[in-house]
């Protein structure tokens, strides 16, 4: 396989560095801005930090709650890179938001849930009444498929928009009879309302080896374009913190847990308590994973997953996104996705 010309100037920036400092010069450092919201699954950006684990990057990671706020700063370029659910890509297509999708980074293996409220004893009772999701997210998704499958039409339920900790105050409080939940959520909401109950889970075959619910990470068009080997830095310091993690995972998980202002016992349902696939939360990829998720490097992938599933993985959110009107059209996956960051830090690791 050839370098690209990224992977080239990452092996050069790499080299340099080395080379400047044994001379003791003084070399640069890249700034970068990186965005999550406060979930273990993506908070992998602080270990990378704490570890100094790439020292020619500065990292200045910022906590925000709502995704789209994340794109808009993105477009207006004050961010450069987010961590968020993996479906964002065709909308940002189809509405010309400067933002790409540049990896998948995980797969949900049961922290998703769909749960009825107890005055609900089947789906088609849903019919007229307000479910909580993530409106232009996967949990909207999710919802729609599984409620399609029991009969219940999308234009027969009112979608009610909730991040997490509102969807499980709306759940309790009788607002909503349905919500998707993700952990440590779900199991808060289980916990506190008896009678309440799980109806779809994304550790079911069907869901996992289709690989629908997870997470990715964006970065903005300006980014990749004008500062490429820091858009492959940034990529590096993910994965190294993912590898880092995998073998300290109780130093890995405290560090995420203070960062995120999460209880470590909520850390490990998400991510683990070992380092290894956790069935009930998700599977952290490492670099080499993703790279056969997103059909960069060959190879194959556990749980029912594909080598390159990114591909049918965009054309099942596009179609449901039309559906849903969030896009007008059905758009090509390579629109919307650069591969250039995880091309250039799997090729950089070859001899």
């Amino acid at each position: 396989m050839q370098l690209s010309n990224w992977s080239k100037a990452f092996k050069g920036c790499v080299l340099g560095a080395a080379l400047m400092g044994a001379a003791g010069v003084v070399q640069a450092v890249e700034k970068v801005n990186v965005s999550l919201f406060s979930w273990p699954g993506y908070a992998f950006w602080y270990i990378a930090k704490e570890k100094n684990l790439v020292p020619d990057l500065d990292l200045q990671i910022s906590i925000i709650e709502d995704p789209y706020e994340s794109f808009a700063l993105m477009s207006a370029g004050q961010l450069d890179v987010t961590s968020s659910t993996v479906e964002y890509g065709p909308i940002a297509v189809d509405k010309d938001v400067p933002v790409r999708l540049v990896t998948y980074t995980n797969p949900s293996y049961g922290t998703d849930k769909i749960i009825l409220a107890p005055s609900v004893s089947s789906p088609s009772e849903l019919k007229g009444k307000k479910v909580a999701v993530l409106e232009g997210g996967l949990t909207q998704i999710f919802m729609g498929i599984w409620l399609e499958e029991n009969g219940v039409g999308i234009d027969e339920v009112e979608f009610v928009n909730v991040i997490m900790d509102e969807a499980a105050g709306a759940m309790l409080g009788g607002t909503v009879s349905a919500a998707e939940f993700w952990e440590p959520f779900g199991s808060q909401v289980l916990k506190n309302m008896p009678g309440s109950r799980v109806m779809a889970t994304s550790s079911e075959d069907k869901w996992i080896s289709t690989a629908l619910l997870g997470d990715g990470m964006y970065m903005s068009e300006a980014f990749l374009q004008q500062r490429p080997e820091a858009a492959a830095m940034a990529m590096d310091a993910y994965f190294k913190a993912v590898e880092w993690w995998k073998a300290n995972p109780e130093e890995g998980n405290q560090i995420i847990a203070d960062a995120i202002q999460f209880p470590v016992d909520d850390v490990e349902m998400v991510i683990g308590a070992d380092g290894e696939i956790l069935k009930g939360g998700i599977m952290v990829f490492d670099r080499e994973q993703a790279g056969r998720f997103m059909g960069v490097v060959e190879g194959e992938l556990p749980l029912g997953m594909k080598n390159g599933q990114i591909v049918e993985h965009w054309n099942t959110t596009n179609s449901w996104w039309q559906k849903f009107g969030q896009v007008d059209a059905l758009h090509d996956w390579t629109t919307g996705v650069n591969l250039e960051p995880l091309r250039t830090v799997l090729q950089a690791e070859q001899p």
